[in-house]
């Protein structure tokens, strides 16, 4: 496992570069100053969408080197996205197997770097570590999270997963605790990210979609897919501590900054779930266009966006008001989101 066979000096070069800067300017007159860029992963046809939330518009879409990119994080400096390919099928499901990870620089809008894992993997979700700044990635083929140094783009280790289609990932806030959802086996797997080990794994359902983690770390969510309900994890015992009933499938899962609250995509419904964690119950519902997937909160807590692959538009949540504030047009079929904070 190596990076693509470019020289180092290049590749760090582009990474490195000052270039323009990854805010936007904001028009005379828009409500408030560009605070940084919405990262959209489309998977209709292998773009990356580089949004100005402000304005509401799509500035860019920067192709892909394989197909296709379903998730995408954002380094901490606001500089550069990372986008796994992972392949033309869904998880579990018959296609090709990805085996790269495109870096894009923000400010130049192009592909400057790509990370080649050996064999196809097919790597999906990218979750920088809050505390030593590495890049993990799960790599489903692989029953792995791999760590990669984003530094020098090369491949640092794996922790094992102890089970298949481990598809997403969630880390905790002090970086030592690593979940995922292991689609299939309908299970989460716990991580210690220090020692690079498996420390247990968590039946939960038949099958199970996506994760996320509460605020202040305490529990775990992740969505049933056989049944109308969104499973709770104590993550001090590593055991399913409640349920909480929904009106429809539940997909994706986002907390609010301030703790109260868990948003829930129900796909099916054309909805977004509101949770009040206080209660463990929905507490509204939203609607918001066909197939809303993923869900990423806005770092001051005001907003929400909503992917919504159907329809190729991000919805822009007012969490104020619970109301959906405008649609923003991005590629076909759009998934993952990051945000990609202004310098």
């Amino acid at each position: 496992m190596s990076p693509r066979s470019l020289p180092l000096a290049t590749l760090l070069g582009g990474l490195l570069a000052g270039g323009a800067s990854p805010c936007p300017a904001v028009a005379a007159g828009a409500p408030q100053a560009c605070a940084g860029l919405l990262l959209v992963a489309n998977k209709g046809d292998h773009t990356l969408s580089i949004v100005d939330p402000a304005a509401g518009r799509q500035l860019a879409a920067v192709r892909e080197g394989g197909e296709t990119g379903h998730e995408v994080a954002a380094s901490p400096d606001g500089r550069r996205a990372y986008v796994p390919v992972y392949g033309s099928a869904g998880v579990g499901q018959a296609g090709t197997d990805g085996r790269l990870i495109d870096v894009i620089d923000l400010g130049t809008r192009a592909v400057v770097a790509t990370i080649d894992l050996g064999r196809g993997l097919r790597p999906h979700k990218p979750v920088f570590g809050p505390r030593n700044g590495l890049l993990y990635v799960t790599t489903e083929l692989d029953n792995s999270v791999t760590i990669i140094d984003p530094a020098t783009l090369r491949i640092l280790g794996s922790v094992p997963t102890g089970r298949s289609q481990s598809h997403m990932l969630a880390i905790s806030s002090d970086g030592t605790r690593g979940y995922t959802a292991n689609v299939g086996s309908g299970t989460v797997s716990v991580l210690d990210l220090d020692a690079r080990a498996l420390l247990t794994t968590i039946p939960v359902a038949t099958m199970v979609q996506r994760i996320s983690l509460s605020t202040d770390g305490r529990w775990a969510f992740t969505a049933d897919q056989t049944k109308l309900r969104l499973v709770v994890i104590d993550t001090a015992t590593n055991a399913v501590s409640a349920s909480v009933p929904l009106p429809g499938i539940g997909f994706g899962t986002t907390p609010t900054p301030d703790g109260k609250w868990l948003l829930v995509t129900l796909p099916a419904l054309r909805m977004l779930g509101v949770v009040d964690l206080g209660r463990m119950r929905v507490a509204r519902t939203i609607d918001v266009p066909s197939a809303p997937q993923e869900i990423l909160v806005r770092p001051d807590g005001g907003v929400a966006y909503v992917s919504c692959d159907k329809s190729g538009q991000v919805a822009v949540i007012d969490l104020k008001s619970w109301r959906v504030d405008r649609l923003i047009d991005v590629g076909p079929v759009d998934d993952g989101l990051a945000w990609a904070g202004a310098n």
